[in-house]
């Protein structure tokens, strides 16, 4: 992979990245609700659970979706009915460190697991793979093309977060908290529209 192409690849997953989906919004929702350092367990759950996806998927997973047609269509059901449940549960919450009735923030095994059936994940996996990916070095380009996403990654789900904890402190009055929850809660449903569609 040449400078310029690894170059061009940085560029299409800043805003893969930085582009709002399901962790992104849950990330924000959790800075507000959680704060930043109770947020770091789901923070490295999305890392390295996207991280192992691309290498999943660049390594030959990406092939045996396109071969067996009904594991894409379970994954997206998969998918939904769990952004489904988290929206429920960032829309009911009513008070800073509580998620429906809840004091634990998304755990790392919970976030790391979701990459596996988050449809903007997979958007992402394959495209970069497919756009990225050079048949004549195989390892060295997928290795490539995870190296330039987690770094990205990285800066995203902080960016996320860290902007969620900035809003906690106007959203500590409780009627405003309660409509940001809604909202993201409806905005974390929105997500699955291009997946429907």
């Amino acid at each position: 992979m040449s400078l310029d192409t690894f170059g061009y690849l940085l560029v299409f997953a800043f805003v893969a990245s930085m582009t709002p989906g399901p962790n992104n919004l849950m990330l924000l929702a959790s800075g507000v609700n959680f704060g930043f350092r109770r947020t770091v367990p789901h923070m490295l759950g999305v890392a390295t659970g996207f991280v192992t996806l691309l290498l999943a998927v660049g390594f030959g997973l990406g092939a045996l979706l396109g071969a067996v047609p009904q594991l894409g269509i379970a994954l997206k059901i998969l998918g939904g009915a769990f952004l489904l449940y988290l929206a429920w549960r960032i829309a009911l919450s009513r008070t800073l460190g509580a998620v429906e009735g809840s004091t634990k923030p998304i755990g790392f095994a919970q976030a790391w697991s979701f990459q596996w059936v988050n449809p903007k994940a997979w958007m992402m996996s394959v495209t970069a793979m497919a756009a990225y990916g050079n048949a004549e070095q195989p390892v060295f380009s997928v290795l490539a093309v995870t190296s330039g996403f987690a770094l990205l990654c990285f800066v995203s789900i902080f960016s996320w977060t860290g902007f969620g904890q900035a809003l906690s402190g106007w959203l500590a009055d409780p009627v405003r908290l309660k409509w940001f929850n809604i909202f993201m809660g409806l905005a974390l449903l929105a997500t699955l529209v291009p997946m429907l569609a």
